[in-house]
């Protein structure tokens, strides 16, 4: 996802950016952060439900003798009645069936499933995935409770940033808009470790801001090198 420059430069930019506050900045890129796997399912699902609108659609029609002709009964035309009903029946299950298992196998395939995925979907996946994070990479374990987290997620193409109540009493969530911007602008130019150094300087700006550096006492409590994560 990274090459060894685009680490060493935000690395790099997040070590200048800690000089000047007392801010913690943590950098994630994942690779994803969901496997979305209940896609295909839905997908097939409701595919499948349009079968008999299909069958409709394509003229097919149940049709059984006229009793008034041919010298039927009463008795056997009930009987092909229900015979061609039950035949529409099975045939309307079987087309439903072949929709779903089509439908589901065409989703599953990685950039289909990212394209029908709705994104209200993928930004609450986002969202979770980066306050997960927070949580099991201890984030909220630094001594003035600073620690702010930039977290990317690849196929997505989405951002999210986490700070601590440190951070997050003192700044506006607004103010975090034009961080993210640079950093999604970067990955949608493929060019993701100049989105980072980018917001790195931003958020710089602002955490410099409302928790600057104190020159006497700035530890770096969290470490400055960006941790990519693989597909889940």
């Amino acid at each position: 996802m990274l090459n060894d420059e685009e680490r060493r430069a935000i690395e790099a930019a997040v070590r200048e950016a800690e000089t000047r506050t007392s801010g913690e900045i943590y950098c994630v890129v994942a690779a994803e952060s969901s496997d979305y796997r209940e896609i295909p399912l839905a997908w097939g699902a409701a595919v499948a439900l349009l079968g008999p609108a299909i069958l409709l659609l394509a003229g097919v029609e149940v049709s059984v003798p006229d009793a008034l002709e041919g010298g039927w009964s009463a008795a056997q035309v009930g009987d092909m009645a229900a015979t061609a009903a039950r035949g529409a029946l099975v045939g309307a299950v079987i087309l439903q069936g072949l929709l779903f298992i089509a439908v589901g196998f065409l989703t599953a395939w990685a950039p289909v499933k990212r394209l029908v995925t709705p994104r209200p979907l993928k930004r609450a996946r986002v969202r979770q995935r980066a306050r997960e994070l927070f949580l099991t990479r201890n984030l909220s374990a630094t001594r003035a409770r600073t620690g702010v987290l930039i977290y990317v997620s690849m196929d997505e193409r989405m951002a999210e940033l986490v700070a601590d109540e440190g951070v997050a009493d003192r700044v506006e969530a607004k103010a975090w808009d034009g961080p993210m911007a640079a950093l999604v602008a970067g990955i949608k130019r493929a060019r993701p470790g100049e989105g980072f150094t980018e917001a790195i300087r931003l958020c710089a700006d602002i955490l410099a801001e409302h928790v600057p550096a104190d020159a006497a006492d700035n530890p770096n409590e969290l470490p400055d090198s960006v941790v990519e994560l693989p597909r889940v």
